[in-house]
């Protein structure tokens, strides 16, 4: 996996890095823009937190400035597959919202983002949301990135300095075939990041749940090997 070296007078970002693919590719892409990344792993007591691992993986490797893990238990809230006692789905992706959106995730989540960013004196965040092979989860969507960012604007001291608040969703029009191949471009390890909703007893992937279905999907689209071991793989 590779890891390219920011001045020390480049920019700073935060990156929320989940373990999934996405966010690794999108830390990569934040790197290469020449940015020094402080990557922002929320522990949110979620079923998949092997994810969690994946994250410090992917943040060591990338040789992130600083790698804060930070608890927030919503299994406290529920309503989610991800944080609560609902099975999750393995019956094919769907076109409704499914069982496993965590409400308002990505909002909170960027809101936490966005403190540590300001805190830090930088306006820039990097999240690998993708609007195009997903589950159909509305924190997504180029509506709410936009939306987020002018709320940003007006809800924090640099903004109301006149400074600018940025949030980069590289991967936003991209299919998963093409986040394969940018990876793959990268240098980085597929291998070290983690997308199943549902991890088998043994430590492979399910195989089956929606995020193991678009991952798999878009490695075999892009002919590029996964990295990941699943359940049905023999």
């Amino acid at each position: 996996m590779m890891s390219i070296a920011a001045s020390k007078d480049a920019p700073l970002a935060v990156v929320l890095l989940s373990g999934g693919l996405d966010s690794m590719v999108c830390a990569g892409l934040a790197q290469e823009q020449g940015f020094r990344l402080l990557a922002l792993t929320i522990d949110y007591n979620q079923r998949h937190r092997v994810e969690i691992e994946a994250a410090r993986r992917i943040a060591q490797t990338l040789q992130v400035e600083r790698h804060v893990v930070l608890p927030l238990d919503l299994r406290q809230f529920g309503g989610s597959a991800l944080t609560a006692d609902i099975d999750v789905p393995k019956d094919g992706v769907g076109t409704d919202v499914p069982v496993t959106y965590v409400p308002a995730r990505n909002l909170v989540f960027l809101s936490l983002a966005l403190a540590w960013a300001e805190a830090a004196g930088s306006g820039d965040l990097f999240i690998g949301v993708n609007a195009l092979d997903y589950s159909g989860y509305p924190d997504c969507r180029p509506e709410f990135i936009g939306g987020f960012q002018d709320l940003a604007r007006v809800a924090t001291k640099i903004g109301n300095d006149g400074g600018t608040v940025r949030v980069h969703a590289p991967l936003q029009h991209l299919k998963k075939s093409e986040i394969a191949q940018e990876a793959a471009r990268l240098g980085l390890d597929p291998g070290a990041s983690w997308s199943c909703y549902d991890p088998l007893a043994d430590g492979r992937a399910c195989g089956v749940c929606d995020s193991c279905r678009l991952r798999r999907a878009g490695f075999d689209a892009a002919g590029i090997e996964d990295g990941t071991q699943y359940g049905d793989d023999g």
